[in-house]
């Protein structure tokens, strides 16, 4: 014994709420939360969004109006704007992002990280089978201008581009954020943002859908990541990285992990 009496063990300190939310291995922790709040993004704004656009609420049918008035009057009188806008949208369309995303699983699965690319398949397949379902589930036409300055076929709600951006959007943080040294954090998250904000605001730019539209897409897009997540525990998954190599025999082969 010590001179200066009994040693006793400090108790571990707790960790705090948010800590326990977000931690990745806690029952209640990561998985739950994402889980949680993709249910909310679809129970509570996406589905309030799809009541007021079906329900036709005036306010909601005025600021759309007044949005999509304003925008498409400025690109009426910018041609350069009107085919910087149309460029984006094309550029980021859903087909372009769904090719870019097949790219990116067979560069994940020659890279060794097959629950990642597996991750990113799921995400994007959910997401664009929902689109169209939604679509037709709730019928909205898209704008109806006298002088449009561009077109699209289909119907409006949700817009397909923003919900496909916002996917793209979170495939690139959930990939590559993780691994990227700090200034290539702030590029990373850049590019998704810059992906997801400017592809919905290109829809409503050109007149082609209205602003709830392009929000809803958002939701969608941002619960989709959510949920996969949570239910492919992707925080779990192996980095990208150099390709495995092939697997010897005899004494002097790795037994693996």
């Amino acid at each position: 014994m010590s001179p200066s009496g009994p040693r006793t063990l400090a108790a571990p300190p707790r960790s705090s709420w948010r800590g326990r939310r977000l931690h990745p291995d806690h029952a209640r922790g990561l998985r739950l939360t994402l889980a949680a709040t993709a249910a909310f993004l679809v129970a509570v704004p996406f589905t309030l969004l799809a009541v007021l656009v079906l329900g036709d609420w005036s306010p909601l049918r005025r600021l759309d109006t007044a949005v999509t008035d304003a925008l498409v009057g400025y690109a009426a009188d910018h041609p350069a704007w009107v085919r910087l806008m149309t460029l984006w949208t094309d550029v980021f369309a859903p087909m372009p992002l769904r090719v870019g995303a097949l790219v990116l699983v067979l560069w994940l699965v020659r890279r060794g990280a097959r629950q990642l690319a597996i991750w990113v398949a799921v995400t994007m397949t959910v997401g664009g089978l929902l689109s169209p379902l939604l679509k037709l589930l709730v019928g909205r036409p898209r704008p109806d201008l006298p002088d449009p300055v561009a077109e699209a076929p289909g119907l409006a709600f949700p817009s397909g581009h923003a919900l496909n951006a916002a996917l793209a959007a979170g495939v690139l943080l959930v990939v590559f954020l993780p691994y990227a040294r700090p200034a290539g954090r702030r590029v990373v998250w850049t590019a998704a943002l810059l992906l997801a904000l400017v592809t919905g605001f290109s829809r409503v730019a050109l007149g082609v859908h209205w602003t709830s539209d392009v929000l809803a897409g958002w939701l969608l897009g941002a619960a989709v990541v959510a949920a996969t997540a949570a239910a492919l525990t992707v925080w779990r998954a192996d980095p990208p990285g150099r390709p495995a190599p092939p697997t010897g025999h005899g004494p002097a082969a790795g037994t693996g992990s």
